[in-house]
C-alpha cells in the first residue's frame, strides 16, 4: 500500500510493499525514444526524473516529475482499477506508459486535464514478466492536484483538495470519510461534560486521529497533518515529517505468513528545482539527484542505484 502527498513545491510518495523490485532513480532526457505500444514514437518531449524499475533500458516509473514542474504517482488500487481494450479514435496508452505519456507532454495539471479527455488507458502488459498493475494516480503541480481512477464504469478525473492519496476505496469515498473526523483539533480539548474534568497532560491535540496502517486511516492522518502542519523555514524538511506520519515499519502489517509490508522508500520531487529527493527504509539520510545536472538533450536513459546503507554523521 502507498501514500502520495503534494505540499507546496514538493510532491512524492511512500512506497509500501513486502519486497523491492530493485528501484533506481531514472532520468529520461528529452530525446529518449518512448516506444508507445499503440501510438507513434515520442522522440522529443519534456525530460523526466523519478523512481523506476529499469528493464532493458526502459523506465517503468512508479512516480516521477518533469522539467516543467508536474508530478505524477501510481498507487495500488487493487479490485477497483479497470483498464480497457484499444478504442478507435482515442489515444490508446498502455497502463505502464501512463506516467510518461502525461509527463512527457504536460506542463501543468490544467494541460493534463486536456490530454486526459482523449486518453484511453489500456490493459496491455509490458511483457509476460510484468503484468498490468492495478493502480490509480495522483497528478500535481505547485497549485493543484487531481486523481485519475480507471474503473469499470469509465475513467474518472477528480479534483483533490486534500493533495493526498492512498489506496482503496476510491477518492470520493475517502473524502466523504473526512466527515467523521471534522471534530479533530490541534488545540487542547474542551470539557463538554459539565463535570469537574481537566486535561491532565500536554499533548492532547489531534485526539482521536486514527493511527492504524489501513489506507483509509492513512488518508485521514496525512490529510489532517498536511492541513495543520506549519513550516517557517524548511518546507522540504516538513514534507518528510508529514509523509513520515504514515511510514510503515517491518513487522506491523503482515500480508502473507512471515511477509510484512514496509515503507521501502519515500520520494520527494522538488517541482520548482528539478531535484528528486528520497530516503529508504535502511537509509534515513535524504539523498538527491538533480535532473538539471544531466545532459537533458541526450537520447540515453540515465539511472542511479538508490543508496540503501545507513549514513550517520558523527560530530566528534
Amino acid at each position: 500500500m502507498c501514500t502520495a502527498l503534494s505540499f507546496n513545491q514538493f510532491f512524492g510518495r511512500n512506497l509500501d510493499y513486502e519486497f523491492s523490485y530493485g528501484e533506481q532513480v531514472a532520468v529520461t532526457p528529452r530525446n529518449y525514444d518512448f516506444h508507445f505500444r499503440h501510438l507513434d514514437k515520442h522522440e522529443s518531449h519534456y525530460a523526466l526524473i523519478g523512481m523506476a524499475h529499469v528493464f532493458e533500458e526502459y523506465p517503468l516509473y512508479y512516480d516521477a516529475m518533469n522539467e516543467k514542474g508536474l508530478g505524477m504517482a501510481g498507487l495500488n488500487f487493487v479490485g477497483n482499477a479497470k483498464f480497457y481494450e484499444v478504442k478507435e479514435g482515442k489515444n490508446n496508452v498502455a497502463a505502464f506508459e501512463f506516467i510518461p505519456w502525461i509527463l512527457s507532454q504536460c506542463a501543468s495539471v490544467k494541460e493534463a486535464r486536456v490530454v486526459l479527455e482523449n486518453t484511453n488507458v489500456c490493459a496491455t502488459p509490458f511483457n509476460e514478466r510484468f503484468p498490468v498493475a492495478e493502480l490509480h494516480y495522483m497528478i500535481s503541480d505547485e497549485n493543484e492536484s487531481i486523481v485519475v481512477e480507471c474503473m469499470e464504469d469509465g475513467m474518472h478525473v477528480y479534483d483533490n483538495p486534500t493533495h493526498v492519496l492512498t489506496n482503496n476505496p476510491s477518492l470520493p469515498m475517502q473524502l466523504f470519510r473526512l466527515n467523521d473526523y471534522m471534530y479533530l483539533s490541534n488545540k487542547q480539548p474542551e470539557n463538554n461534560f459539565g463535570l469537574d474534568l481537566t486535561a491532565y497532560s500536554r499533548g492532547f491535540g489531534a485526539m482521536g486521529l486514527p493511527g492504524d496502517l489501513s489506507s483509509g486511516s492513512r488518508f485521514v492522518r496525512v490529510a489532517y497533518t498536511r492541513a495543520n502542519a506549519t513550516s517557517d523555514k524548511n518546507d522540504l524538511n516538513q514534507y518528510f515529517h508529514i509523509i513520515g506520519s504514515v511510514e510503515q515499519q517491518k513487522g506491523l502489517c503482515e500480508v502473507e505468513p512471515g511477509k510484512y509490508e514496509y515503507t521501502i522508500y519515500t520520494s520527494c520531487c522538488d517541482l520548482r528545482n528539478g531535484i528528486y529527493y528520497y530516503t529508504t527504509y535502511n537509509n534515513h539520510q535524504i539523498s538527491g539527484v538533480n535532473m538539471f545536472n544531466e545532459n537533458l538533450d541526450s537520447e540515453v536513459l540515465i539511472s542511479y542505484p538508490i543508496l540503501e546503507e545507513e549514513m550517520i554523521h558523527m560530530q566528534n
